[in-house]
C-alpha cells in the first residue's frame, strides 16, 4: 500500500512555560482539506488534527513537558509523534510532526522559530517578553508554518516580514506639500473635483 502523501508536515507548534508548565502559545494544525470521514480515533491520515479538543491538547502538553524535562535530547518520539524542541530561558519551543515525518525538516522549523524570536525580541526569548509581544510571536509562527505546511525557515526573512509594513500601505510623503499654501491648494482642488462630479450628475 502506497504511503499517504501530504505537504502538511507540522501538527502543532507550542510555546510552554517551564516554571509552571502553562501554555503561552499553541497552534494546532489541520489541513483545510483533511478527510472528514475517518473512523473515530484515527489521527494518522494526512492533515488530520491529532488533538481536536482543548482537553486532549492540554493533556498532550502536560505529558510532553513532563517527558522533556527529564531528557537532554532535541528530538523525541512521544504519543506516536515526532517532537523536536529547544529550551530558551524559561520557555520551551516545540514542533510536533507525524510519526513518519523527517526530523531534520521539523528541526529546521524549531531553529527558525528560535532564531526569528531572538531577532524580533532582541535576544530576550522569555515568558514575560513573549506575552508582551504576543502579536509578533504569533505572526512569526504564521510566516514559518501555514496550516501545517512549512513556508519559510530563514529567520532573517521571517523577522523582516513580521516587522516591515507592506510598501503599498506607506504613503509617499516626499511629494506632499504640507505647508499652509499646499493644504489650501489641496482644498481648492478637492472642491473643484467635487463641483465637476456634481455637474456630471455623479
Amino acid at each position: 500500500m502506497a504511503p499517504n502523501m501530504s505537504l502538511q508536515s507540522v501538527n502543532a507548534i507550542l510555546i510552554l512555560s517551564t516554571d509552571d508548565k502553562s501554555r503561552l502559545l499553541a497552534k494546532y494544525y489541520q489541513a483545510p482539506h483533511a478527510p472528514t470521514n475517518l473512523p473515530p480515533g484515527t489521527t494518522s491520515a494526512p492533515g488530520a488534527n491529532p488533538y481536536a479538543s482543548l482537553k486532549e491538547q492540554k493533556a498532550f502538553e502536560k505529558g510532553l513537558m513532563d517527558k522533556t524535562n527529564k531528557t537532554v535530547n532535541d528530538v523525541i518520539l512521544y504519543d506516536n509523534r515526532i517532537v523536536v524542541y529547544k529550551m530558551e530561558s524559561d520557555v520551551m519551543l516545540y514542533v510536533v510532526g507525524g510519526p513518519e515525518e523527517n526530523e531534520i525538516l521539523l528541526f529546521s522549523v524549531v531553529l527558525a522559530l528560535r532564531d526569528s524570536l531572538a531577532i524580533l525580541l532582541k535576544n530576550s526569548t522569555d515568558k514575560r517578553t513573549i506575552i508582551e509581544n504576543y502579536d509578533l510571536v504569533s505572526l512569526a509562527i504564521d510566516e514559518i508554518v501555514d496550516d501545517g505546511v512549512i513556508l519559510e525557515t530563514d529567520p532573517v526573512v521571517v523577522a523582516s516580514r513580521v516587522t516591515r509594513p507592506p510598501q503599498q500601505d506607506i504613503p509617499n510623503m516626499k511629494n506632499i506639500d504640507l505647508s499652509e499654501q499646499g493644504i489650501a491648494n489641496m482644498w481648492d482642488l478637492g472642491k473643484k473635483m467635487l463641483a465637476d462630479r456634481v455637474r456630471q450628475g455623479l
